[in-house]
């Protein structure tokens, strides 16, 4: 084999291990399991901002969500969006909230561990859906969902009963967790025309990329790593 050929089949057998590990990664992403970001405190104390999560795709193949279950799932009102919550009721169950108290049908269900209020003021029914809500029954293929952080959540209080088609996976374990602060510099959108936006961006990713090297030692919250998500 000439030196020519020898450069050829290496340069194929490399192309091919590009190729492979990029099917698989998209694959892995896919159909496995998924990085996900909370990007608000809608969670909190259960998960904070700042929190990356890895989600199981394919569990919800073989079971169904089930009360309890933190999930990832596409927006109902923007597909295109990501949300988190804790499925609190399944098909068929009954959904009630009384003055900030959940119940299942007809069962009060307590906060979880790191779940919390926030505001002491109770709106009366009719008034908002926050804190009165219900009685209703979650339709088939439905499954009502709350942000652990009951006065601070968008769920399905608001928007109603999620399609379990939307369901992307369960969370289940946290791999990093970084405490961002609002003075901290971020990242300049790609915005207008790229010569002009692309500089910009360039230069904030400079100054973010080189504060959180800096500061990684106290930013990063080193007990959560880890850690399973329940």
């Amino acid at each position: 084999m000439t030196a020519k050929k020898r450069q050829k089949s290496k340069t194929r057998e490399y192309i091919e291990v590009i190729v492979i590990s990029v099917i698989l990664a998209l694959f892995v992403r896919t159909f496995v399991v998924q990085a996900f970001r909370i990007p608000s405190g809608s969670m909190e104390d259960t998960l904070l901002v700042g929190d990356f999560l890895l989600v199981s795709k394919f569990l919800y193949w073989f079971t169904d969500p089930k009360p309890d279950d933190i999930i990832v799932f596409k927006y109902p009102l923007d597909p295109s969006r990501d949300f988190i919550k804790r499925c609190v009721a399944v098909q068929g169950q009954t959904v009630e909230i009384r003055d900030k108290e959940l119940l299942v049908d007809g069962r009060r269900i307590s906060l979880p561990p790191q779940g919390k209020h926030v505001d002491s003021a109770t709106y009366p029914l009719g008034t908002n859906t926050r804190d009165n809500f219900g009685p209703v029954t979650v339709p088939p293929g439905h499954v009502f969902v709350l942000g652990d952080n009951r006065d601070n959540s968008r769920d399905s209080r608001y928007w109603g009963f999620l399609n379990e088609k939307l369901i992307k996976g369960k969370a289940f374990v946290l791999y990093w967790s970084w405490r961002r602060e609002a003075r901290d510099p971020q990242l300049v959108k790609l915005d207008g025309p790229l010569l002009l936006s692309l500089p910009r961006f360039a230069l904030s990713f400079m100054k973010v990329l080189v504060f959180d090297v800096v500061h990684l030692p106290q930013r990063v919250r080193w007990t959560r790593i880890g850690d399973l998500i329940h």
